[in-house]
């Protein structure tokens, strides 16, 4: 695999981001670019927002008027995607994280904020290369699969499910 550029940035100020955090996001890319066998260099935009600015780019992009975890952005179709003519890199897209969110689902999950980021980057990632879990069934399955396989890779091994019980 060729060089990957991950362009990382700051846009909320509601969570400070914890130090090591680029790098996980960065490692995070590599791994699933690495794990699906990915060729040529890439590019990947990740911005930290907040719910405010993450319900906004939702209502704007998916007409759902709501904050959610993470959006993606990808740029390409088919695994075609647009290119960098500067660099020649493929430009696969941008990933959207809403900190606030990552901040709670890290408490509600019992995990650390760097594995729900990891986790929520790895997520993405296999968004912009083409996945989608929206319809459930297999293709969730093996979205889930594929998620937990680099995160285990990264040291961020899940320590329960993600199943949440509406009795409990």
């Amino acid at each position: 695999m060729n060089k990957v550029k991950v362009i990382i940035s700051n846009e909320q100020k509601d969570v400070k981001i914890p130090t090591g955090v680029r790098m996980l996001v960065r490692r995070c890319c590599n791994a699933v670019l690495v794990n699906e066998h990915f060729s040529g260099a890439a590019e990947i935009s990740v911005t930290f927002v907040n719910d405010e600015q993450i319900r906004a780019l939702n209502k704007q992009y998916r007409n759902i008027d709501r904050s959610t975890d993470v959006l993606s952005f990808p740029l390409g179709i088919d695994g075609v995607y647009d290119v960098n003519n500067d660099t020649g890199a493929q430009m696969l897209g941008d990933i959207v994280i809403s900190m606030q969110h990552a901040v709670g689902q890290a408490k509600l999950y019992g995990h650390s904020l760097n594995r729900e980021i990891g986790f929520l980057t790895v997520h993405s990632m296999l968004h912009l290369l083409g996945y989608d879990h929206e319809a459930g069934g297999l293709e969730l399955v093996r979205m889930r699969e594929k998620e937990e396989a680099v995160l285990t890779q990264l040291g961020l091994k899940r320590n329960g499910s993600y199943y949440m019980d509406d009795e409990a």
